[in-house]
């Protein structure tokens, strides 16, 4: 049985100007906060004997691992992203950085932006343009019908009640 390596989907290369300050920001704190305050504690640990037993030095390598991961992946991904700062010339359709309110079968009013895949929260109402979702909503029109399926195999219906561009 010939397996397929397992590969990510390919991401989108845009990201808001919000998201980029956000992941610039995150970048920032874990070069100069963050990873000094570890360094400086797995110094002190160090400096304490025996390291194979030592907890404190032990997790601070670990800590330190995640950190330097963290920046790598951030600055590389940084490189490549586009900032898209200014809204389309036909703003009557949803395209990237657009807030869409939604109204769902049972009535429910929804409002989500489409956003780069480095930066959505649903908390927040922020959907990737890369989810689902997203990919169903590009390209539709106020009163249109957006459907897309579930994980559980169920399909959900939306109707598109409102699109704004900031």
């Amino acid at each position: 049985m010939v397996r397929k390596p397992f590969s990510d989907p390919p991401k989108s290369h845009v990201i808001t100007p919000e998201g980029e300050q956000r992941l610039r920001k995150e970048l920032d704190h874990l070069w100069k906060v963050e990873r000094p305050e570890v360094t400086r504690s797995v110094s002190e640990a160090a400096a304490m004997g025996d390291r194979s037993e030592n907890a404190e030095y032990i997790y601070g390598k670990k800590r330190l691992r995640e950190i330097d991961r963290r920046v790598r992946f951030l600055r590389k991904r940084l490189e490549v992203l586009k900032v898209v700062s200014k809204p389309p010339d036909d703003r009557s359709k949803i395209y990237f950085g657009a807030w869409v309110n939604l109204e769902d079968e049972e009535g429910n009013e929804l409002r989500y932006r489409l956003v780069g895949p480095d930066e959505f929260d649903l908390k927040q109402g922020l959907v990737s343009v890369d989810a689902p979702l997203g990919r169903a909503l590009l390209r539709k029109q106020v009163e249109d019908e957006v459907c897309i399926q579930l994980p559980d195999g169920s399909n959900k219906s939306f109707y598109v009640l409102a699109i704004e561009y900031r």
